[in-house]
């Protein structure tokens, strides 16, 4: 006889709790990293990274539990993944992923959203300088996109041009 699938994979009520502990985990931290604006996913600085590694080593315990098998291990790895997928195709990834936000309208910085967002006036004329325009007087718009990154259409171009990584003058 073959065992079944759920008691290969061990005792089925720890399988759940497991499951549920890992879904209540990723949908915290999701808000949290939600919460905590767009900047910070988009332009990582040595600090972020290291406590977006830390903050993966102490949920770790909270995701599987007292399973540190390979059983465990994978299970979670598979719900976070399959988790990933579901919400990049759900009509709730924008609620989670935040709209694009309007911060130069016509040659003229739009203080209330650069505030909230925590984009100071340097970081934005060094992205400005990064999509090679000189002043603020020559942007039509500028936004910042939901992945951190900031998108620049010059008042003489038709044509967005938009960097993959603008680097926060954090970095530099």
């Amino acid at each position: 006889m073959r065992p079944h699938l759920l008691e290969a994979l061990g005792d089925p009520l720890t399988v759940v709790f497991t499951l549920f502990r890992i879904l209540l985990v990723y949908l915290t931290l999701l808000i949290l990293l939600r919460l905590s604006g767009k900047k910070v996913l988009g332009q990582m600085t040595p600090v972020d990274l290291l406590t977006l590694l830390l903050l993966a080593n102490a949920v770790q315990n909270a995701m599987i539990g007292p399973d540190n098998s390979l059983t465990g291990g994978l299970l979670g790895a598979g719900l976070l993944l399959l988790l990933d997928r579901l919400l990049a195709r759900s009509p709730l990834k924008g609620a989670f992923l935040g709209q694009p936000t309007l911060l130069v309208h016509d040659g003229r910085p739009i203080t209330e959203n650069l505030a909230r967002e925590g984009v100071d006036l340097e970081e934005l004329l060094a992205a400005l300088r990064e999509h090679g325009v000189a002043a603020l007087k020559d942007v039509q718009v500028a936004v910042l996109e939901v992945d951190g990154t900031i998108s620049v259409v010059p008042k003489d171009h038709l044509t967005p041009k938009r960097l993959r990584k603008v680097r926060s003058s954090r970095n530099r």
